[in-house]
């Protein structure tokens, strides 16, 4: 059942990303009324959704809410700060007990980079998992490669998360709006 829901949730992605084109014109040449544009650098704010699959059976299904700080280097590159909070939500035991929900405050620093049309890109980041609920004290290592579509205020994508002291790991659609600082 999960995994036809992952490939039901990654086909939507892809479906949903190859209909949706745009044309772009490249800033660094584009003429206007004579000059030359450069790229501007600077800020921008996202804030996302966050809904995944866990890839092992430590939990059933993870929600959460992020805030993404982005700094452009460059028309194609941005360096990336990302916090919010993530629940990873766990079922039953085989004996019909309910067991202890994890919810963390993810801490992580990435890279992004545009690979297509100046809109798809790769994504990875590296961080902290901070346990913040039902008596998980635990800190974890966490890394977060992905993939995505972007526009000036829409940003989708898909990551896997890997969670190393928690012992389980993600596969998480992020649906996000961001705007200009």
């Amino acid at each position: 059942m999960i995994s036809r829901n992952l490939k039901f949730i990654c086909l939507a992605a892809i479906a949903f990303l190859s209909a949706n084109t745009t044309f772009a014109q490249d800033t660094a040449t584009a003429k206007t009324e004579g000059e030359i544009k450069n790229y501007d650098q600077g800020f921008r704010l996202g804030f996302g959704l966050n809904g995944g699959l866990p890839t092992d059976n430590a939990y059933d299904w993870s929600l959460g809410g992020d805030v993404r700080l982005q700094y452009d280097l460059s028309k194609r590159t941005s360096l990336t700060l990302t916090t919010g909070f993530t629940n990873l939500f766990m079922g039953k035991d085989d004996n019909g007990v309910d067991q202890k929900d994890l919810g963390f405050i993810p801490a992580k620093a990435g890279f992004k980079a545009f690979i297509w049309e100046d809109q798809f890109y790769v994504l990875g980041e590296v961080g902290a998992g901070f346990a913040v609920t039902n008596g998980y004290d635990d800190t974890t290592f966490l890394w977060a490669p992905g993939i995505g579509y972007a526009n000036k205020y829409i940003d989708i994508s898909v990551r896997y998360e890997d969670y190393n002291k928690f012992k389980t790991n993600q596969v998480a659609l992020r649906l996000a709006y961001g705007f200009d600082l």
